[in-house]
Parts: structure tokens; sequence; C-alpha cells
């Protein structure tokens, strides 16, 4: 997993990346928690997301945000955060100009910004959000959501409550043509201590899912 050094709004942002041997694999950017309390592309389920896209084949990035580890700036509130994900997914992009799909994951503040990037990029095929902060930020940017994805919440999750999440999933399955796929795990707190393995297993199975559904609609064209 190389690492690389690729140009931000507020100077240069350090993250890691694998190029998939396929011709024209699909990208996924995998962004990290929030940076004041410690989030780092080194994170545990950010690193376990990352793994799980390249063991699907896909090109996959993550990367530190400004400030962050060895990449550049300081911390923006979110609004310089969300440039530091266009800046990464410029950079993906002009490595594969040809690539099949693109996937945006996030973890916690990870997942907000994830979105951000989600309503600015309408290239993006498909997104997984987990334990996004939906009691603390404002989701309502979100309106129309672009296309389904997957949300995952935990059942004990103090700092990103399941029922904030719910209401946000609720809202988004009455908008046209979007379905979230939706799972909680009861037992995880927000740090997922025990359920990593259980939200790598839930990623693979609605990436698979979908590709193939967008496989066989590409195909009926």
């Amino acid at each position: 997993m190389p690492e690389v050094m690729f140009a931000g709004p507020d100077g240069r942002l350090e993250g890691r990346y694998h190029h998939s041997s396929e011709p024209n694999a699909p990208l996924a950017l995998v962004l990290h928690p929030h940076p004041l309390h410690g989030g780092t592309m080194n994170n545990r389920i950010t690193y376990a997301m990352y793994r799980s896209f390249e063991k699907m084949g896909f090109s996959v990035m993550r990367y530190n945000s400004r400030g962050v580890g060895r990449s550049q700036g300081r911390y923006d509130g979110g609004i310089g955060e969300i440039s530091d994900a266009a800046a990464a997914l410029d950079w993906m992009q002009a490595v594969n100009p040809n690539a099949g799909a693109l996937w945006i994951a996030g973890y916690s503040f990870g997942a907000f910004v994830g979105m951000q990037l989600l309503m600015r990029r309408p290239e993006i095929t498909g997104w997984i959000s987990v334990a996004p902060p939906a009691a603390h930020y404002d989701f309502g940017f979100l309106a129309p959501c672009p296309c389904g994805g997957l949300m995952i919440a935990g059942g004990k999750d103090d700092l990103a409550p399941e029922p904030a999440i719910h209401k946000l999933v609720d809202k988004l399955n009455t908008q046209k043509n979007v379905q979230v796929d939706y799972r909680i795990f009861q037992d995880a707190d927000h740090i997922f201590a025990k359920q990593a393995d259980e939200v790598v297993e839930a990623l693979e199975d609605h990436v698979t899912t979908k590709m193939a559904h967008r496989t066989m609609a590409l195909a009926a064209d």
C-alpha cells in the first residue's frame, strides 16, 4: 500500500493508495473520524474498510485530512475537510480516468464529510456511512440524495445515537429512487471495538450486491 502525497487546497496531503491490477477497476475513497478526537487514516474501522475495498478489487485510497499526520494545514471545522476529500478524489480520478464506478466510505465525522462530497460529485455511484453523527450535524443537505447506500449504526453508541441515525434513514427513504440499506449492530458503541468484522461483512455484502445490479442494468441497455 504505497504512500502518496498529493496537493490539497491548504497544502500537501498524505495518503495510502492501492492500485488494482484489474483494468478500469472501480474506485473507493475512505474517510477517517474527527481529527480533533484522534481520527486518522490509520483508525481501525477506516483501515478495515480500506482493506475490504482492496480485497474486492477496487483501487482505493485513505488519507489524512489537513493538520493530521504529515498532512499540511490545520483543522477547518469541516468546510476545508470537504475540499480535502474532493482533492483526494481528483487525484484518484486523474490516475484512473476510466474507472468503472466510484464509492465513498466514511466513519463518524468522515461519514459527514463523505455525504457532503456525495452532493458535490454526481459521478459517485455508491456510499457507506458508519456511525454518521446525525445528532450533531444537520444532514438536511441530502435533499435530494442522489443515490442509495449503506448506513450502519451502533445500538449502544452515545456519540452518534441510533435513534437520530434511524430518523435520517427514514427521511432519506421517502425520497424518490433512494433506498438506504440500514443495519444496526445492537452491541456496538461508537468505536465498534468488537464489530470491525461485522462492518466489513456488511460493506462487502452491500457493495457486491449493488455492483452486480449495476452490471446487469448496464448489460440490459
